[in-house]
């Protein structure tokens, strides 16, 4: 999967990938911004930005016009914002691959941003972070970054707060678009059945006058923790939701595909050790897994599950007897199985052209290089035991141990006291 990659004038750089034996063609255009640029007062105005893009522009008034434009021809268009960037994509037949492009253009650079859409699409965010909480599987999600990265950008929900949301107005929107929307802060992936020289092109007709700007910063995540951590959401609930948290690596760290592939021994599908030992062997939960998060200067190592509120200390204890038994280092088979386990994933998805144009438009945008599949199972299949067992060692330790659960509990001190090594796995085996 061989890209080509094309800089601009004004900064704007352009990635695209051939695909020829598709019928397909996926286009990204990722923005370094998201909830991670915002001020206490801005939170969730990236993502409230975003919704507004879909609302119409000139040429094409109303949201409606803009969904039909692609819809209408067999085509997928949409939206995400996270914490270091956003992104809006479309995926079309070849065929439609310029209109797709003009559509996205359109909506980012001419969006008309009325004051009435404001305020409608107001009223949708605040039922947004309302349903949030009507979720206790959302919410434990939301509860575990709180917990992890407290008082600070990371640490928030994207969509922000009733009260910030309330807050913002046109000229706030606008002002933040103005500062973080900027060429040399921009990256159009393109993947499918193009070739780059034509892609290029169409963004230098497009996009080629777009001004440059400066770039704004992000907030650094501050961690300063020296015993484990508990917090509860209370919500009566027929299940107790958890999740426990340790801080992980940052998506340059040199160990972070150690970390991934000790996550897919962990939790990763039917076969690892959480979903045998909490699943089949203990018949605590029907979900129960891990999963990883990569920062630009850290990250995070979480596992999640739902279970019956009466039997939620031994889920618990569990779970850190699993995290001890990696400490203890892995069989050789093990880790040959979730080699395999990996590449295969990973192959997998990058046959579908929004995948690979999302897998290279990211990587350009956050890391400022793109490694490709093939340099990815290198180094996965240079990992060893030592590896495995050193990084599994240095993160999951009792004292950055942190505790997230929504269910019908009051006393943290209770949930506390469990989270140590040494007695819970005991009883495990």
């Amino acid at each position: 999967m061989e890209y080509q990659k094309t800089t601009l004038d004004n900064g704007l750089r352009v990635v695209s990938v051939s695909m020829p034996h598709t019928r397909s063609v996926s286009i990204n255009i990722f923005v370094g911004t998201g909830s991670r640029y915002e001020s206490d007062a801005e939170a969730g105005i990236s993502h409230f930005a975003e919704h507004m893009f879909f609302k119409g522009t000139e040429r094409r008034p109303t949201a409606r016009e803009i969904s039909e434009a692609i819809e209408g021809v067999g085509g997928v268009i949409n939206a995400g914002t996270d914490r270091e960037l956003t992104v809006f994509w479309a995926k079309v037949a070849r065929p439609h691959f310029a209109l797709a492009f003009d559509v996205l253009v359109d909506i980012m650079r001419n969006s008309r941003m009325d004051a009435t859409e404001i305020e409608k699409e107001r009223q949708v965010i605040i039922e947004e972070v309302n349903m949030l909480r009507d979720d206790p599987r959302e919410w434990v999600d939301v509860l575990i970054d709180e917990t992890l990265w407290p008082g600070q950008a990371l640490g928030r929900d994207v969509i922000g707060t009733k009260e910030t949301v309330s807050s913002f107005d046109r000229a706030g929107i606008l002002g933040y678009i103005n500062s973080h929307y900027t060429p040399g802060n921009t990256v159009v992936s393109v993947a499918g059945n193009v070739e780059h020289d034509q892609v290029v092109e169409m963004v230098q007709q497009t996009l080629g006058q777009w001004a440059p700007g400066l770039t704004e910063s992000w907030q650094p995540a501050v961690r300063s923790q020296t015993a484990p951590i508990c917090r509860i959401g209370w919500k009566k609930t027929e299940q107790a939701h958890f999740c426990l948290a340790v801080p992980a690596l940052s998506s340059r760290h040199p160990d972070r595909y150690a970390l991934d592939l000790l996550n897919v021994i962990l939790g990763e599908g039917m076969s690892s050790r959480l979903f045998q030992e909490i699943r089949e062997k203990r018949s605590l939960a029907y979900d129960v897994h891990s999963y990883v998060s990569h920062f630009l200067d850290t990250g995070s190592a979480t596992i999640y599950a739902g279970v019956d509120p009466t039997r939620i200390d031994g889920a618990i204890e569990g779970v850190i007897g699993e995290l001890e038994r990696l400490k203890d280092g892995i069989p050789e088979q093990e880790i040959i199985k979730a080699k395999e386990f990996t590449k295969g994933r990973l192959l997998l998805r990058l046959e579908d052209t929004r995948s690979v144009s999302s897998w290279n438009g990211a990587q350009e945008l956050l890391l400022g290089e793109i490694l490709t599949p093939d340099e990815v199972v290198a180094v996965v299949e240079r990992l060893t035991v030592d590896d495995l067992q050193r990084v599994s060692r240095e993160l999951f330790v009792e004292e950055q141990f942190n505790l997230a659960i929504v269910g019908s509990f009051k006393r943290q001190k209770r949930f506390e006291s469990l989270l140590r090594f040494g007695s819970s796995f005991a009883s495990v085996s």
